[in-house]
């Protein structure tokens, strides 16, 4: 995902989509575990999408006006 896609994205995709790259980045964790995967990198890939939702959902908590 890029992040020009994250950007379009609502709080509720977002969450949706970090949920789903979270349980992705485990079963990929495990099943690299037991029998190693054609390319590893892909783990890196997933890892670092992880990161890029947490922090544009970060960005915006802190860009909503406070009441």
């Amino acid at each position: 995902m890029k992040k020009e896609d994250v950007k379009e994205l609502t709080n509720d995709e977002l969450r949706l989509s970090l949920e789903e790259e979270k349980v992705l980045y485990t079963k990929m964790k495990m099943n690299h575990a037991v029998s190693p995967i054609e390319n590893p990198m892909k783990i890196r890939a997933v890892r670092r999408g992880i990161a890029m939702l947490h922090t544009e959902l970060t960005k915006r908590a802190h860009a909503a006006p406070k009441n």
